[in-house]
């Protein structure tokens, strides 16, 4: 009789904004590991349709919907960030439709390990479901530099996320393993090469 595969530990990837995780977790994926990203599953309970996106609407008003019936992010974002009480709102209804479609997300995984992305992993306790913590590290200066090329936002709302976002001092703590992303993408990835070699080798994320 065969034994059935161990089942694969869990990686925690964590970061950040602008700290290059995406870039480390499409790197994972392409090495063939199975990845999970946390803002898809965020993303993907409050599309139209979903009960999660009619109680937001009658909490917080039409002005949160688009035109097309979609979920309008900034409009959303603006409300919670400057008022921590709707956010605990929010957070309340979305974590454990998140935390449902991660674990079903999860549990189809093939590879040895599966790597589970969250910039909030540590913020929302997402990090107890994991077997091991990668954090993306990178300067403060750099992160703000790199979300300002990327995204169409201001400075002023780039503070805002990275004070709802854990310190960098708090993200290290959790830390298994840190990768340091101060250079550029080919450095990145091949630090990402030499993790998943090493992670090829643990049983349950422990050496």
């Amino acid at each position: 009789m065969n034994t059935p595969p161990s089942k694969p530990w869990i990686l925690g990837l964590t970061g950040g904004i602008g700290s290059g995780k995406s870039a480390a977790a499409h790197h994972f994926a392409a090495l063939g590991v199975h990845v999970v990203d946390a803002d898809h599953a965020a993303r993907w309970v409050v599309e139209p349709g979903r009960p999660a996106l009619a109680k937001i609407a009658a909490h917080f008003g039409d002005g949160v919907l688009q035109a097309d019936g979609q979920l309008d992010r900034s409009a959303l974002r603006a409300l919670i960030f400057s008022d921590p009480e709707q956010r605990r709102w929010l957070e309340a209804l979305l974590h454990p439709l998140i935390r449902d479609e991660i674990a079903n997300n999860l549990a189809q995984a093939q590879s040895p390990y599966a790597i589970l992305v969250s910039p909030l992993l540590i913020e929302s306790g997402q990090y107890s479901t994991t077997q091991r913590i990668l954090v993306i590290d990178a300067p403060q200066a750099l992160q703000v530099q790199r979300t300002l090329l990327r995204d169409n936002t201001s400075e002023q709302q780039i503070q805002a996320i990275l004070k709802v976002q854990a310190s960098r001092e708090e993200r290290l703590l959790h830390a298994d393993d840190v990768l340091v992303n101060d250079s550029d993408l080919k450095a990145l990835q091949t630090e990402v090469e030499r993790l998943h070699h090493f992670y090829l080798t643990l049983r349950g994320g422990q050496p």
